[in-house]
């Protein structure tokens, strides 16, 4: 399945975005309030400049304290921010996961800016969907069907 498929099959196109000058704590508010993992970081550019996830906050919370909340996003956000594009295969973008320990891509188009972002899970629930529709042709070939 590739990522313009799973895109296309989530209930909101709608991407979390927040600026590099907002403060940690209005990130962490934003991830709770709005129940997600990650916020993707974007200044004036349509191009994604990082990425602040549940995980950055906790870790730099448990090595700095409380006083993190006063940061900006930009100070904790990851910057070497990898992506993807409508035109790659579910299998690419979990290895590419997987292999980088992150749980979402951005999304962009061939100037780089944003056009959605994958979760582990909208890349998991799409290779599942794949897998069921060869079971399940598999499985007609053998009954004849």
């Amino acid at each position: 399945m590739l990522v313009k498929q799973i895109l296309s099959m989530k209930a909101s196109g709608e991407v979390i975005t927040i600026a590099p000058t907002a403060s940690v704590a209005d990130a962490a508010k934003m991830l709770s309030d709005k129940r997600i993992g990650a916020i993707v970081v974007l200044g004036d550019a349509p191009q994604p400049l990082g990425i602040i996830s549940e995980r950055d906050i906790v870790r730099e919370l448990g090595k700095r304290g409380a006083g993190v909340l006063a940061l900006t996003v930009g100070d904790l956000m990851t910057r070497n921010l990898m992506t993807c594009t409508t035109g790659e295969d579910t299998r690419a973008i979990l290895e590419r996961m997987t292999e980088g320990r992150f749980r979402h891509l951005p999304v962009v188009d061939a100037s780089g800016a944003m056009i959605g972002l994958v979760s582990i899970g909208d890349a998991v629930s799409a290779r599942l969907k794949e897998l069921r529709a060869e079971r399940d042709a598999l499985t007609g070939m053998i009954m004849g069907n």
